[in-house]
């Protein structure tokens, strides 16, 4: 435990997530649909209200932003009720499931009794079934989390709530193959997954990250 701690710290160091600046720019205008497509998802199961991007949790489908981004570092806020099930999407192409086609970061009501018993990999923060992130971070049901998920290349990093609670590097799993094979995308859409519960989303900003891991791919 003590190596996994100086482990973060020390990455953290070198890795360190950015300040939000001018150089984010904005995915979500807090107005409209614009910039985003709804893909296998019922009609009216997206919405505008009250400043937030919503999903009614009617069914299974997924928001896509309509561009494609490879490197880069996204910072959102989200907000779930009981026993409420979500995820952000990154790389994720439109077809297949953008959670193994792509990777998903996991958005969960941790504390909830009917997830007390999913694997490690299934709660906030994780790289779905890939990485698991470190427990303990989200506030309660109902309460607004903030989120920031850096992308370069193989490495995904998450922090919640001021923390950071997953450094981890997906080209380090090849044990999840065939099925996730997200693990080996350089690009892609970003989505918001609807579940089976009502979840909000607000202040959607996004950076760009020029490197050499930046060529197209997927």
């Amino acid at each position: 435990m003590h190596g996994y701690r100086f482990r973060l710290v020390a990455l953290l160091a070198i890795f360190p997530l950015s300040p939000i600046s001018s150089e984010f720019a904005t995915l979500f205008d807090g107005t409209s649909l614009s910039g985003w497509t709804a893909i296998d998802s019922k009609p009216g199961n997206w919405r505008v209200q009250d400043g937030c991007l919503v999903t009614l949790g009617a069914g299974k489908g997924w928001l896509s932003s309509n561009r494609e981004f490879a490197d880069f570092e996204l910072a959102l806020e989200y907000r779930v009720g009981p026993s409420g099930n979500s995820g952000v999407l990154i790389r994720a192409p439109h077809q297949g499931d953008p959670s193994f086609a792509g990777l998903e970061i996991q958005i969960l009501d941790d504390d909830a009794p009917a997830y007390r018993q999913l694997k490690p990999d299934q709660y906030t923060g994780s790289v779905y079934g890939v990485i698991p992130a470190r427990r303990g971070q989200t506030r309660p049901a109902g309460e607004w989390n903030q989120m920031r998920i850096r992308a370069i290349g193989s490495k995904i990093q998450v922090e919640l709530n001021g923390a950071l609670i997953l450094d981890g590097d997906v080209s380090d799993h090849p044990e999840v193959l065939p099925r996730h094979t997200g693990i080996h995308r350089k690009s892609g859409f970003i989505g918001l997954q609807s579940h089976s519960t009502p979840v909000q989303f607000r202040n959607l900003l996004i950076k760009e990250i020029r490197s050499s891991t930046n060529a197209a791919g997927g």
